[in-house]
Formats: C-alpha cells, sequence, structure tokens
C-alpha cells in the first residue's frame, strides 16, 4: 500500500508539474502567475502530504508551494533568480538585501540566515518579501547547494 502511495503522488506530480514547465514560454504573461500558483500549490500539496500525512500538513504545502510557485516561477525573471542566487551565494546572515528590477519595477527585498547542514548538504534559508505588480507578498525559501556547488530551491 505504501508503495501504491508514493507511484501515485510521483504520477500526480508529474502531472502537475510537466505541463506547465513543457508549455511556459507559450503562456501569455497574464496567465503566468496562475499556472506557476497552480503547479507550486499541486507540487506543495503532494510534499506537504508525504511528510506529515495529515490533512493539515497537505493544505500548508499547497499553501507554500502555490506563492513559493507564483513568486518564483512566473514573476522573477532570470534577473531576479541570479539576485537570489548571489544573496545565498554572498549575502551576510540576517543583512537584508534589496533590489528592484528595471524592466518589470518588482521590488524585492531578501534576508538569508546562516547556512546549515542538511542531509548531506549545505543549505540556507532566506525571508523574501517581494512587491509585484502593486501586492506585497512574504515567503520563506530555502535553497541547498547540488552536486556542482550551485543553490538549487527546495
Amino acid at each position: 500500500m505504501k508503495r501504491f502511495t508514493i507511484l501515485f503522488a510521483f504520477a500526480v506530480a508529474a502531472l502537475l508539474i510537466l505541463p506547465g514547465c513543457a508549455a511556459v514560454n507559450s503562456v501569455p504573461k497574464g496567465e503566468k502567475g496562475m499556472w506557476g500558483s497552480a503547479a507550486g500549490a499541486g507540487a506543495g500539496a503532494i510534499i506537504g502530504q508525504a511528510i506529515g500525512r495529515d490533512t493539515k500538513a497537505t493544505l500548508i504545502g499547497a499553501a507554500i508551494g502555490g506563492l513559493l510557485g507564483y513568486i518564483t516561477g512566473t514573476e522573477m525573471d532570470k534577473r531576479d533568480l541570479r539576485c537570489l542566487n548571489n544573496v545565498y551565494e554572498y549575502g551576510r546572515s540576517n543583512r537584508t538585501v534589496s533590489w528592484i528590477n528595471p524592466d518589470n519595477k518588482s521590488q524585492y527585498r531578501v534576508t538569508p540566515q546562516p547556512a546549515r547542514r542538511s542531509n548531506g548538504r549545505i543549505c540556507r534559508e532566506a525571508k523574501i518579501i517581494a512587491v509585484i505588480n502593486g501586492t506585497r507578498q512574504e515567503t520563506y525559501t530555502t535553497a541547498c547547494r547540488d552536486e556542482y556547488g550551485q543553490w538549487e530551491l527546495q
């Protein structure tokens, strides 16, 4: 039964995430936030259920995944993601780094936390406050170094 649950979770995650990745360049700008939120919420719900195994964990995972998917998957362009990567790489712990995207005027304030080890990987958490299209959003992210030493959002 446990094997079936795990396989089902991966199948649902693939159905939610892969179509969004494949079509990201063909989705009109106004709809990218919706697709990013949906994919993030779906993946977050699956991860929340797998970790907590209850409704509360599923709902929390969906909420966090939806917000993170919206911010990072759709509104942050490559320049903003490079800035975020630089904060993880060079940012001093508990010191806020801010920038404004000159193309879309989105504003970001990122406060990284001290690095820590998690499952043999070096990870850092950060608080992100973003103002996108005049709407303030706040989230917490975690990035861990991959096998090549690059920061990878979790």
